[in-house]
């Protein structure tokens, strides 16, 4: 019996690293990103989000770390 995850086939049309919320979703509570099979995300979509969170937690939008 095959099981359905409601996140997976996400899709984002544009990741942009200034939209942090869109971004979060992605993101657990301690601030790492979700690995793609947790994520749902294609391996490009992910290169994509992986590079918008790098970028936007050099431009200090988000946190490295959550404490």
């Amino acid at each position: 019996m095959e099981q359905h995850n409601l996140h997976k086939k996400a899709t984002l049309e544009h990741i942009d690293y200034k939209d942090i919320t869109s971004l979060g979703v992605f993101v657990n509570p301690h601030a790492r990103m979700f690995s793609r099979r947790r994520s749902g995300l294609s391996a490009k979509a992910q290169r994509d989000f992986a590079r918008s969170i790098k970028r936007a937690r050099f431009m200090a939008l988000m946190p490295y770390i959550q404490h």
